[in-house]
């Protein structure tokens, strides 16, 4: 029942307590962000994929603290109440989606976010060059997103697709892994 609590917070804060955007707006502006880094890194898809989740590491890292603001969540008990806290809040406020958390494994250290839409890749066809269907993967930029927010709660992460709609598979799915919790650490030198 947690979770659909989780759920409805996360529809309550999205109609109340963030500013909107125009989604075809950033689904355009997103879109010929990608096209240019494939255009910059001459279609070395790789290369790109690095790109974008360093971008999106760089963009959680200051996105969790909008989050905390306007959510008025407090910090996770535990990774399961986390993937449910991404998924029903965190997308929600962002994206408006709420992908299902699905797939833990055994030892509860990893969790699979299946998406049923993905804003970012509305309109978006993959080059057809014969190595995009299979190197590229489109929306990396969330991976990287999830990978620094959740560095500044102390939660150091793996985050990569395992399938995308836009390669042809019959969904998108991210895995998320749980490497370790981070210590509170000062940075060098600082007293």
């Amino acid at each position: 029942m947690a979770s659909n609590k989780t759920a409805r917070d996360g529809e309550k804060i999205w109609k109340t307590n963030i500013d909107k955007v125009n989604a075809e707006l950033v689904t355009l502006t997103y879109g010929t962000m990608v096209a240019q880094l494939c255009s910059d890194f001459n279609n070395k898809y790789g290369e790109v994929n690095k790109q974008l989740d360093q971008m999106g590491y760089n963009i959680g890292m200051r996105l969790i603290e909008d989050f905390f603001a306007k959510s008025g969540m407090q910090r996770c008990g535990n990774l399961r109440e986390t993937a449910e806290t991404i998924s029903k809040i965190g997308f929600k406020m962002f994206l408006n989606i709420t992908p299902t958390v699905s797939n833990w494994s055994a030892d509860n250290k990893s969790f699979s976010l299946i998406f049923d839409e993905n804003p970012l890749a509305d309109f978006v066809e993959l080059p057809n060059d014969g190595r995009a269907q299979d190197e590229l993967w489109f929306s990396n930029i969330l991976c990287g997103i999830l990978r620094g927010a959740l560095e500044m709660v102390q939660m150091q992460v793996e985050a990569h697709y395992v399938s995308d709609v836009l390669r042809g598979n019959d969904t998108t799915e991210m895995r998320i892994t749980l490497l370790r919790y981070m210590e509170d650490e000062m940075p060098p030198d600082d007293e």
